[in-house]
Parts: C-alpha cells; structure tokens; sequence
C-alpha cells in the first residue's frame, strides 16, 4: 500500500503558508508505519517543537491503474475518509532553508490519521461536493470544501498515474483547507465529514 499525499491543493492554505499556488499536483508520500488507526492516541515526538495539524479528506483506490484518463478516473474511487497529515513544521522550515527533502517532518511514524471509509454517493451534496472540518478541544479551526479544490479528485488520480502505478488500497490525502495550526499534550482533535464525527485524535 502507498500513501499520497498532496500539498497545497487550496488556495487559502497556501496563502497562510505564503507560497505560490502549484501549477500542477505537488506530490510527496508517506510509508505505510506513518498510520495511526483506530481513534488511537498520538504521541508527541520529541525531535519537534511546533507539530501542526492538516486535515484532509483521503481517497481510497478502488482497483489497478495507471495512466489513467480522465473520463475513467472517479471509478477508481473506492471510498472516501478524513485524515490528519502531522506536520513538524520546525524541522520542515529547516529541511526547506537548506534546499533538503523534508519526508522527515511528514512521514514519521503516526503522522498520519485515518479514519473509517464511507461511500462518496453517502457523503457528497447534490452537487458532488463534500465538506469537512476539525475541531480542536471543541473549537472549529479548520473547515474545508472540495468546491474549493484547485485540483478535484479526478485531476489528483490523473496526474499521481502518469508517475506511479496506482493499486486497489492506496491512498490519496487530497490535500488541507486554511487553518492549519500547532498542538500540545493534552490537546483532543475531532474530525468531520459534514455533521458526522469521523475520529478522535488524543495528543498524548
């Protein structure tokens, strides 16, 4: 199983990050150790001093593929569920001033929630479309759309194929809206997909 991910795939987070909005998918992955399951509690590295919070809503593939055209591309959607990408946004702001790859301040063991999967028919709007948010001990901080996607789900399984074969299983987090923000020991994360609670993420 691979994990991919997709960075600043809403302009507003980008703009938080001041960064320029991407041309095209920016892809980076994760291992399979990276996923925390279960409502499990996360432990709080201690090579990190400023972890933040990125919930994204993660697609699971349905079958085989690559080089996939766009008219076939929703049905490798197999189903849909709400993650958390954890960020160590100090040693990633170290990694990019020095021109390194920073898979250490996003991959690292846990980094990445993962809740139940749900049918995409069960959770879209009669447009198609599917919001979601994160509560931080009962505070709303973030709330995302995919109308506001700059790349849709579609152009995401389009463009990963023409550079990785995709397989039944992986998973695509697609990507966090603004509001990014640190955590601290102690502190309780909620994720949702319209009004239903998806996980529970203790910071321990």
């Amino acid at each position: 199983m691979k994990i991919f991910c997709i960075g600043r795939n809403y302009a507003d987070h980008a703009k938080e990050m001041n960064s320029p909005v991407p041309s095209q998918p920016m892809i980076f992955m994760k291992p399979p150790t990276a996923l925390l399951k279960n409502n499990d509690d996360f432990y709080y590295p201690e090579f990190t001093k400023n972890l933040h919070y990125e919930v994204e809503l993660v697609l699971k593939i349905a079958k085989n593929g690559k080089m996939i055209a766009g008219k076939f591309a929703d049905s490798y959607i197999d189903s849909i569920g709400l993650g958390i990408d954890f960020t160590a946004r100090d040693i990633q702001s170290k990694c990019k001033e020095k021109g390194h790859p920073w898979e250490i301040a996003k991959s690292f063991d846990n980094s990445a929630v993962i809740s139940q999967f749900v049918a995409l028919e069960d959770i879209a709007d009669e447009d198609g479309n599917i919001g979601f948010s994160l509560t931080q001990n009962g505070k709303e901080v973030q709330n995302g759309n995919t109308r506001d996607l700059i790349f849709d789900f579609s152009k995401l399984i389009v463009h990963i194929s023409k550079y990785f074969s995709l397989q039944k299983g992986d998973l695509i987090y697609t990507g966090t809206p603004a509001g990014v923000g640190p955590v601290a020991i102690g502190d309780e994360l909620k994720g949702y997909i319209g009004e239903e609670e998806m996980f529970t993420c203790k910071i321990m």
